[in-house]
This record gives structure tokens, C-alpha cells and sequence, in this order.
């Protein structure tokens, strides 16, 4: 079967967070496959996942803006929205208060 992504992925094994209601809400992930362009996610229910949101990679600390693009019973499949930022950029300060 050919891979018909505009970026290739790698398969990784990293603690995430989904992050929406400007901050308030958090559900926590894994994130399993990663691209320049989107990324694979495994959580609890894909039903609770909204359908845009922040994802917060733990280990680098960076947040990416995505939008869901299918969903399976544990599983959302997400695109990523311009580049990631630094959870302690400026524009970021009300995440930053976010003990994850």
C-alpha cells in the first residue's frame, strides 16, 4: 500500500496532552506516529477529543494547533495548523500556568 502523506512519520512513543477550552480542559495522550504535518494519538474515548484543540508534547514542551481528521474507537488522527510554539513563548502564557 503506498503512503500518501506529504511528509514522511515516524513512529514515536511520547506522553501528550490535549489541551482546549483555552486552557481549562486537558485530556491526556500518547502520541504514536509524528509529522511535520499531523500526528496519530491514542486516548481513553476519540468521542471526548474536540474537534480543534492544542496538543501539548511533553518531552519537548512544544504545542502544536491541530484539527482532528478521523477517528477510530481510541484513536484520533490529527493535522497540524502552521508550526509548533514553546509553551513558554508569550503568546502561550495561559498555558504555562498548566501543571502538566
Amino acid at each position: 500500500m503506498d503512503d500518501k502523506r506529504k511528509a514522511p512519520r515516524r513512529r514515536v512513543l511520547k506522553v501528550g496532552k490535549i489541551v482546549f477550552a483555552d486552557g481549562m480542559r486537558v485530556i491526556d495522550c500518547t502520541i504514536r506516529d509524528l509529522s511535520k504535518e499531523g500526528a496519530r494519538l491514542i486516548v481513553g474515548n476519540a468521542v471526548n477529543v474536540p474537534d480543534t484543540f492544542q496538543l501539548f508534547e511533553k518531552s519537548t514542551g512544544m504545542l502544536y494547533r491541530a484539527s482532528v481528521i478521523w477517528r477510530q474507537n481510541d484513536c484520533v488522527g490529527v493535522k497540524f495548523e502552521g508550526d509548533p510554539t514553546s509553551i513558554y513563548d508569550a503568546s502561550n502564557k495561559r498555558f504555562a500556568r498548566l501543571k502538566f
